[in-house]
């Protein structure tokens, strides 16, 4: 075990590489690539080979024309409850329009929510800073836990409907703030850890917790409606149970790699199957999985090993991929683009799992600057203006149009560290500084 832990360093340090003259492959000083050691084991004890191939594209196909839209809020941290991010109108003059003093001191979460007017997020010492775009600066910081929760790191998740944010945390408190009067308006103590995104249909708030019970609640007073106990993982990893919300159904994805579909109003179990082929639970074979997506009225499960398109009414699979991916993917009604953990940048149709093409991205990058080919870490994945922009680790943003070719190799003017959301056609993050930045 001594000498695989060391091979597996061995080959995470390897994957650093530098490059003194654009800068792009660098990782930001002091900060670790994210590759997870429970991933490493995988890859040196895994049989079956993840896909690898590279298909060029056919060059009369035609991607269908996209509706681009101006968002002017963002209540969820997936934008919306399916989980699928939109084609965004941006500006995209890359000039950082604003700047903001430290927001908080302490490790803040990767996820923003605005209602337009502000932005929200939390920090690990459990308060939720509401910041002023108009005023450009903090107007509220609110703090739920009292002095005997001080020492404990919080993980919070956050929702935003109707001027209200719903929390749930990992010591198992549910809460409802109301910001703009600053009270609360319900508390519960549910005393076991909540491990998912909240999601809300109607009368209705959605959380799971870290036994994968999945529970609805009454969100105008956080009482319990019903419960359903599924597969509990005895080893947990870094994959969080995950939700997914389309008119009246809720898609829950748990941690021992199970995938339900309940009715949102008779609380009944439509159909669940599982997902993780390892049945026996091991540090080398976790399941790991990303967030699970609704388009179409198909669901689109991806995961270390394969990405499942399912049918959101019977849950009959249309198809599966041996995509091995942990970056969220974007789809459109036609299509769906991925990054794999081999760096593979791939497109394939949503109705039948036909690859329209596979490029080796660090392939593509060496070649538009016209370098050696080294390894660029890729953080998010967005749609904006109707091509792909390709976030970086170090900063560093990949435009390229919908056929997978670089149109453009630009570097934010700050460092990003939080997961971009993009409101009124500009991108606001927070950098490695805690500080807010907005670029249009």
């Amino acid at each position: 075990m001594k000498l695989v832990f060391v091979i597996t360093i061995f080959i995470v340090l390897k994957a650093c590489s530098f490059d003194n003259k654009s800068g792009i492959w660098r990782n930001d000083k002091g900060s670790v690539v994210e590759r997870k050691i429970f991933k490493d084991f995988k890859n040196l004890s895994s049989i079956n080979k993840n896909f690898d191939q590279i298909k060029k594209i056919d060059e009369n196909f035609k991607f269908q024309t996209l509706k681009e839209i101006k968002s002017i809020s963002w209540n969820d941290i997936f934008y919306n409850s399916n989980n699928n991010i939109k084609n965004f109108d941006y500006t995209n003059s890359n000039f950082l329009t604003f700047r903001s003093k430290k927001i908080s001191n302490s490790v803040s979460s990767d996820y923003l929510l605005s209602d337009g007017e502000n932005i929200f997020l939390s920090d690990e010492k459990g308060n939720i800073i509401i910041f002023s775009l108009k005023n450009n600066q903090i107007i509220k910081k609110f703090n739920f836990y009292k002095k005997r929760f001080k020492k404990i790191k919080k993980k919070l998740n956050l929702i935003l409907y109707e001027n209200i944010l719903y929390i749930s945390d990992n010591i198992g408190y549910l809460y409802a703030y109301d910001y703009r009067r600053d009270k609360i308006i319900w508390a519960k103590n549910y005393k076991i850890p909540f491990r998912s995104n909240l999601k809300i249909s109607r009368n209705k708030l959605i959380a799971a917790n870290q036994n994968n019970n999945l529970f609805f609640f009454n969100k105008k007073n956080g009482n319990i409606i019903k419960m359903i106990p599924t597969e509990e993982s005895k080893v947990k990893n870094d994959f969080i149970n995950n939700l997914a919300v389309q008119e009246n159904i809720t898609i829950f994805l748990n941690t021992y790699g199970s995938l339900y579909a309940i009715n949102n109003e008779t609380l009944r179990i439509n159909w669940f199957l599982n997902l993780n082929e390892n049945q026996d639970i091991n540090p080398s074979n976790l399941f790991f999985g990303s967030n699970v997506m609704i388009v179409d009225k198909k669901v689109i499960s991806p995961s270390k090993n394969f990405l499942h398109i399912f049918d959101i009414e019977t849950g009959s699979l249309l198809y599966k991929e041996k995509f091995s991916t942990e970056l969220s993917p974007i789809a459109t009604n036609e299509n769906i683009f991925l990054i794999l953990d081999n760096d593979l940048l791939v497109c394939l149709n949503i109705k039948n799992g036909n690859i329209i093409y596979s490029y080796d991205l660090n392939q593509k990058i060496a070649d538009f600057l016209r370098t050696k080919k080294k390894r660029a870490t890729f953080k998010d994945l967005k749609i904006l203006n109707s091509k792909l922009f390709i976030f970086l680790q170090n900063s560093y943003v990949i435009q390229l149009d919908l056929k997978g070719e670089i149109e453009e190799i630009k570097k934010l003017p700050s460092k990003i560290k939080t997961k971009p959301i993009i409101l009124n056609s500009s991108i606001m993050y927070l950098d490695n500084k805690n500080k807010l930045s907005i670029i249009n």
